[in-house]
């Protein structure tokens, strides 16, 4: 189920067999293997609790009565005990202390390489004794293969599931206090031993009376004091450093708030089932995804028991491929799941950590672990997608109104000087292409930006930055080359040509139009682009376009259209004109030595428009027959009647005077002349209000 639930190896099966107890593959961890055993034996167990103090206990102490983290009353609870937030801050900062101490002496003397298996063990030892705050810290960091060195990596990689256990009997009293009976009386198989362990519970392979294999859950003791203590020094930290230094202009307060609400919502595991049921609702349909199912009859707040996954982390593509499984392909369903859970219905997995996302047998990607959730507000998820847009086409002028709308910037910011920062930093992270795109090089170039002008990371965006950041991470483990957000944005493309939304409406009509003209280019680009995207469907697509252009809030687009298509069509007729005029001079022996062409831009929006035909027609879904059969249901709409009446009064326009341009006018003064004349007398016609 997760770091926190399956071990690297966790297995779906719907067979009844004993536990499989062959020897596991090198460098593997099989189900019912104790995370005492292999490399986590490197870490001492703690002492038994022979107390066996209750969670409920410790809760009621705080003030709580189920885990919900409320920052007052954490701090009152603190605030008279000051020895003891005292002595924490002490056990924090030595260790870290003589961490820093020993990089450096290694620095000093040469012996970097050397040392760093021993630095290796020894930052991961000194996070799990600080506890599970600072373990998901590891957590973290061991997704980046693109900033932590690999022997780091091996060993903040044992923080998803391989922690010290904590006593059976404290968790099998823990399951007798949820559930109501003994384990023996619920499971018809136990594991002796867990077969994972994190850092908020341990997870125990048994079976059901009725057959079915399964995960069990149980929530470590003590777990609430310890976070809320963490989560207290943290938060005033935070305050301090906001109030000392200028340079912070996050709120960081408001980040670490987040982040521990969405700790203590996990150490609710009926919540985390609800979860769980929740993501299956909204993406379990989604190809080759897959969510375990919750056993609510076997589930408490502290015991969740759900189904057993088979499967093998992302971050051992070898053995992913062995059996015959493509790990970049399982890459992409997760890029192309979180994009849905982030931009389209807002509900987030924000600890998508490779424990807690499995390649199983069969090839399809099993989502672990629903403790850690987060949302993201409508606002929030368009004001994204419309950032991704004008990031792509880079108008810097769009991506700084979009960060006053997504709360980096205040209102009443001067955007001035910061549009060309924009253009001058992420002019150069883009590249050349989409192609070039990675999260990465983005967050650090707005890293650079947040010291100069007055930038702030507000609260929510902190989990969906460290959500897309670790994917990039698993991704680039599997493939070094691979690139988010060149897989992201067909599905960015498809959104804003489907979406009926007011706010991306007038994004797609900021993005086609500029000064009255069309851009044929930048439709060409997003219908590209969207062709990839999975469930895009063109004639969908045509009668969603339709509907919109003939509604009400279509007008504006109608009447530049309408523009556009007076201007296509006199163009073709221009040069089927002087095709024909040419040729006709070329047989009776008169034609000019180079035959007539039109204007380099027009004929780049001609090759732009056959383009955008010759996409369409490779675009799955195509038929011409269905939009034969389409087309008749909007043709005597009154809207539809009123653009061709323009359409045939522009071109008359046109005809008429290019007329008059050619034949009757003798020099430029005389067309001039006409021009101001013509202007003068409409003027006099017009009420004096309208001229």
């Amino acid at each position: 189920m997760s770091a926190k639930t399956l071990p690297a190896d966790a297995i779906r099966s719907s067979g009844r067999q004993a536990f499989d107890s062959t020897p596991a593959p090198k460098g593997a961890v099989r189900g019912g293997e104790s995370p005492t055993s292999a490399r986590a034996s490197e870490i001492a167990v703690p002492p038994a609790d022979k107390r066996l103090k209750s969670a409920h206990v410790l809760e009621s102490e705080l003030g709580i009565e189920t885990p919900c983290y409320d920052p007052e009353a954490i701090a009152t609870y603190y605030r008279d005990r000051s020895f003891q937030v005292w002595a924490r801050i002490f056990k924090i900062f030595f260790p870290f202390a003589s961490f820093m101490v020993s990089l450096w002496w290694d620095r000093k003397t040469g012996s970097i390489d050397r040392n760093q298996k021993r630095r290796a063990i020894k930052l991961r030892e000194m996070l799990t004794r600080l506890g599970p705050a600072f373990i998901k810290i590891g957590q973290a960091l061991s997704t980046r293969p693109d900033l932590v060195p690999s022997l780091y990596l091996d060993e903040l990689s044992l923080l998803q599931d391989q922690l010290p256990a904590f006593p059976n009997e404290v968790a099998f009293q823990f399951i007798e206090e949820e559930l109501g009976a003994h384990p023996d009386e619920i499971y018809a198989e136990l594991t002796d031993d867990p077969i994972a362990a994190a850092s908020l519970g341990q997870v125990y392979r048994g079976r059901l009376k009725t057959g079915e294999e399964v995960a069990v859950k149980v929530q470590r003791p003590d777990l609430a004091q310890n976070i809320a203590l963490d989560m207290y020094i943290l938060r005033q930290l935070s305050a301090l450093a906001m109030r000392n230094l200028k340079q912070i202009r996050s709120d960081l307060v408001g980040i670490m708030d987040e982040f521990a609400a969405r700790i203590f919502e996990e150490m609710d595991y009926n919540h985390e089932g609800q979860n769980a049921e929740r993501f299956s609702r909204l993406y379990g349909h989604i190809q080759d995804i897959y969510v375990p199912r919750i056993y609510w009859e076997y589930t408490g707040r502290r015991v969740l028991t759900m189904e057993w996954i088979n499967g093998t982390k992302l971050t051992q593509p070898e053995t992913i491929r062995a059996q015959g499984v493509d790990a970049s392909y399982l890459i992409d369903v997760g890029v192309q799941c979180s994009l849905r859970q982030l931009l389209e219905y807002g509900f987030f997995h924000a600890d998508p950590h490779p424990g807690n996302l499995l390649a199983t047998p069969d090839g399809k990607l099993a989502y672990l672990d629903f403790g850690m959730m987060s949302e993201v507000k409508p606002y929030q998820r368009y004001g994204l997608i419309e950032a991704v847009v004008h990031m792509v086409n880079r108008d810097f002028a769009g991506l700084a109104n979009d960060y006053v709308k997504l709360e980096f910037l205040t209102p009443d910011t001067d955007l001035t000087p910061i549009v060309p920062a924009l253009a001058n930093v992420f002019g150069n992270a883009l590249g050349a292409s989409v192609a070039e795109l990675n999260f990465k090089s983005i967050t650090d170039q707005l890293s650079a930006l947040m010291y100069e002008y007055p930038f702030r990371v507000p609260a929510y965006y902190a989990l969906i930055i460290r959500s897309l950041v670790t994917l990039e991470g698993i991704a680039i483990n599997v493939d070094p080359n691979f690139k988010v957000l060149s897989k992201a944005y067909p599905y960015i493309a498809k959104r804003l040509l489907t979406d009926p939304s007011p706010e991306l409406r007038t994004s797609l009509r900021d993005l086609l139009f500029k000064d009255g003209n069309f851009r044929w280019n930048r439709l060409e680009n997003l219908l590209r682009n969207a062709k990839d995207s999975q469930d895009y469907e063109l004639n969908q697509v045509l009668e969603q376009t339709l509907e919109f252009l003939l509604s009400e809030r279509g007008e504006l687009i109608r009447l530049n259209l309408v523009n556009e298509v007076v201007k296509g069509l006199d163009l073709l007729g221009q040069n089927a004109l002087g095709s024909l005029t040419y040729s006709l001079q070329e047989w009776i022996g008169v034609a000019a030595v180079n035959p007539p062409t039109p204007s380099p831009e027009k004929q780049k929006n001609l090759e732009h428009i056959q383009g955008i035909w010759q996409i369409l027609q490779e675009t799955r879904g195509f038929d011409p027959i269905q939009l034969a059969t389409l087309l008749p249901r909007y043709l005597f709409k009154p809207e539809t009647q009123d653009m061709g009446q323009r359409i045939v009064g522009g071109l008359a326009q046109r005809a008429i005077s290019r007329f008059i341009r050619e034949f009757l006018m003798q020099d430029e003064a005389e067309i001039h002349s006409l021009t101001d004349r013509t202007t003068d007398r409409t003027s006099q016609l017009l009420p004096v209000s309208q001229r």
